[in-house]
């Protein structure tokens, strides 16, 4: 499993545990807003924050991608 990969699914746990949600829940927020393709592409900049963060952006990533 590469790197990214990893951190992907790291991303994935952490906000799910910070945000309370289940599995399910998760993977449809993360698919619906394309968070999956967002994280592995800006995996040079966000795998060197910590999980605070992570989860901080991702929630203004999806806040963002609300708007177009």
């Amino acid at each position: 499993m590469s790197e990214k990969i990893r951190f992907l699914v790291y991303c994935a746990e952490i906000y799910k545990r910070e945000k309370h949600l289940t599995g399910r829940q998760m993977y449809s927020l993360f698919s619906k807003y394309n968070v999956w393709d967002y994280v592995y592409e800006c995996y040079d900049a966000l795998h060197t924050t910590g999980a605070l963060y992570t989860i901080e952006n991702i929630d203004e990533f999806i806040a963002n991608s609300s708007y177009l």
